[in-house]
């Protein structure tokens, strides 16, 4: 049965999509379930850091499920209402305060890419491939799903994706910006979780500040003053005090999001 199921372990969350027979195919309950883990984990101050990955190594997730589409995307209200829920899922990742990590094996194919592109790292395997060949099937990308991507990547690269329809390798999504990381397939994982522990041992308040001035920064428009006094807030936090605290006295901070 296909599902998403969430654990959490010292502090880093990890969301696993799962949908065996289907190469870990995103249906419409997947995309639900992914909206509502995301909406509980952005709320949850204990969390420090979320990998995102599929069900074993085969694939993070090769598309959406197809199979759906006949009857659950047949008129443009059914269309309307799959892809609002589909659109939610990517926000509530896009938007989520605490860090994401796309942990990368296989295929990331069309939703898969997705979800990957609106992750904030990706990590992924030498043999991992991406891309969304749905000129092939007669559809386009929902522009609320092609958003995070065209961010990512820029218009030149999503042109090549979607006109041509090709699968990129690991290399070349990496040097179109695709992905963070490339490492051997057998590090993938060790890799995604030194790099969550990474962002984990930091103040996670700063973590979530530097997400949202990245975001307000891309809009291109210049901070106006109560921004750039705003940009100061961690002058106020114990965990600015702690941070400092700990270099003078050379020792690890304890950070506590306050």
């Amino acid at each position: 049965m296909s599902h998403i199921s969430l654990s959490t372990t010292d502090g880093i969350a990890t969301l696993v999509l799962a949908n065996a027979a289907k190469l870990n195919a995103i249906d419409l309950t997947m995309w639900w379930q992914l909206a509502a883990h995301m909406a509980s984990i952005g709320r949850d101050g204990e969390i420090r850091c979320i990998v995102i990955r599929g069900a074993g190594d085969e694939a993070f997730a090769a598309g959406g499920d197809l199979e759906e589409f006949v009857a659950g995307r047949a008129t443009l209200d059914q269309a309307l209402h799959y892809h609002a829920q589909v659109a939610a899922a990517l926000n509530a990742i896009a938007d989520c305060p605490h860090p994401t990590v796309a942990m990368i094996h296989g295929a990331c194919i069309g939703g898969g890419l997705e979800i990957a592109g609106v992750c904030d790292l990706r990590v992924c395997g030498e043999s991992a491939r991406f891309g969304a060949p749905i000129n092939k099937l007669g559809f386009s990308m929902y522009p609320g799903e092609m958003e995070g991507l065209l961010k990512l990547a820029g218009a030149a690269v999503m042109k090549e994706i979607l006109l041509e329809g090709r699968i990129l390798t690991a290399a070349e999504a990496y040097e179109k910006g695709l992905v963070t990381r490339v490492v051997p397939d057998a590090q993938v994982e060790d890799e995604a979780y030194a790099t969550a522990r990474r962002i984990a041992a930091g103040a996670p308040l700063v973590a979530a500040w530097h997400k949202q001035w990245i975001r307000r920064l891309q809009n291109g428009k210049p901070l106006n003053d109560e921004e750039k006094a705003a940009s100061f807030a961690f002058l106020d936090t114990e965990d600015y005090k702690e941070g400092l605290a700990a270099f003078l006295a050379k020792r690890k901070p304890l950070f506590k999001g306050r």
